[in-house]
């Protein structure tokens, strides 16, 4: 309804938060496509950059779009060069190994490759990695078996980190919240 009211037309992106009473609170819209817009497209079975590009050339979105199933869970870790038992500090250098997962159910966007210099001075992720499955947590089950079948040598990654999340109990069963990351890693003042 926002965005009709102004007459936008293309891909965008309307943050919020919502209270526990289910009051949605707006943020911000972003006129672009979302940095997550994979983890949507698991759940709807459509490519939208695709259609963000069939748009703007004239091409009417399909009628279909209009009514679009959600369907199963989708998850996605971005992995980071990263070390988070030194309060996340880069990890630039060279990627002496590199496999990611594949398979049903699993997408991974990356430019990353064996040999490949980190830089120390951008953004630090090296790849995305998307998981789908028909419930929560056969997702979270795909991502932790994912993650376990990444290899990334010669540097340090969040990977250790982000399976200690999917496997936390309160992550597990929804007991999440805004402060959830800060409650998770500073528990007695030390990163679990």
């Amino acid at each position: 309804k926002g965005a009709k009211s102004v007459n936008y037309l293309g891909a965008g992106t309307i943050e919020f938060l919502m209270d526990t009473n289910n009051n949605f609170y707006f943020m911000e819209m972003n006129t672009r496509i979302q940095v997550e817009h994979p983890v949507t497209e698991m759940v709807i079975g459509a490519d939208l950059i695709k259609y963000q590009i069939l748009c703007h050339a004239g091409i009417p979105i399909p009628k279909w779009m209009e009514n679009v199933i959600i369907r199963g869970h989708s998850i996605e870790c971005r992995i980071n060069a990263e070390d988070p038992e030194n309060k996340f500090r880069p990890s630039p250098g060279k990627i002496t190994s590199f496999h990611m997962p594949g398979g049903m159910g699993i997408r991974v966007d990356t430019h990353v490759y064996a040999g490949y210099n980190v830089p120390p001075n951008y953004d630090s992720m090296l790849a995305k990695l998307i998981v789908h499955a028909p419930s929560r947590t056969e997702a979270i089950n795909r991502m932790v078996g994912a993650l376990d079948e990444c290899v990334i040598e010669g540097i340090k990654t969040i990977i250790p980190f982000q399976k200690q999340i999917l496997l936390d109990p309160d992550f597990q069963t929804g007991n999440i919240h805004t402060e959830f990351l800060n409650d998770f890693i500073y528990k007695a003042g030390e990163i679990k």
